[in-house]
């Protein structure tokens, strides 16, 4: 498998990759882990990151991109992989397909979990509240489904072009999502 997994923040990206990647024996490569090991090794491109999250925005392209290239070029991703978070507009998607086609490889599907900002939200606040996370309070969150709204989204148009986006209602419980995703991934 080598997909990527698009979703608002909240939508249960992260805990969807984990399933899915244990399911199909790849790693689930989150771009949010990525920024972090960056950040917590104080490399030059983990101090850019960390600039831009602590203000609640996007890091740019440039770094986000070096820093996927660099992971995706690691032997466990040699058979596959799945991507959360990554990529956020059809700019990063471009630079993927040229990052993949490095490695000889290319992109089987996007699965997009698709959820209500209202509920995703909730589940934020939440999270925030239950794991201390001071950069999810309400309006970082709304700015962040904004930011989601205007760049990644179309996203879904780039890949529904190309004939490989599957599109799966993410509010449930957790069992329920990764069925529904299991055979959206399987037709």
């Amino acid at each position: 498998m080598r997909a990527v997994l698009l979703g608002p923040p909240g939508a249960g990206k992260g805990t969807q990759a984990a399933r899915l990647a244990e399911r199909y024996g790849v790693p689930a490569i989150s771009t949010g882990d990525i920024f972090r090991a960056n950040v917590k090794g104080g490399t030059p491109l983990g101090l850019k990151a960390q600039e831009y999250m602590s203000a609640g925005q996007l890091v740019p392209d440039e770094v986000t991109n070096a820093m996927v290239r660099d992971r995706l070029a690691q032997d466990d991703a040699a058979g596959g992989f799945l991507l959360d978070g990554y990529p956020r507009n059809p700019e990063q998607a471009v630079e993927l397909d040229s990052m993949l086609a490095d490695l000889g490889v290319s992109l089987e599907s996007a699965i997009e979990i698709t959820a209500d900002f209202d509920v995703v939200t909730e589940r934020l606040l939440k999270r925030a509240e239950l794991e201390g996370r001071a950069d999810d309070t309400e309006p970082v969150i709304r700015k962040r489904l904004e930011v989601y709204a205007s760049s990644t989204a179309p996203l879904t148009a780039f890949y529904a072009g190309r004939g490989v986006l599957v599109q799966v209602d993410g509010i449930g419980e957790m069992d329920e999502v990764t069925d529904r995703l299991v055979a959206a991934i399987g037709r």
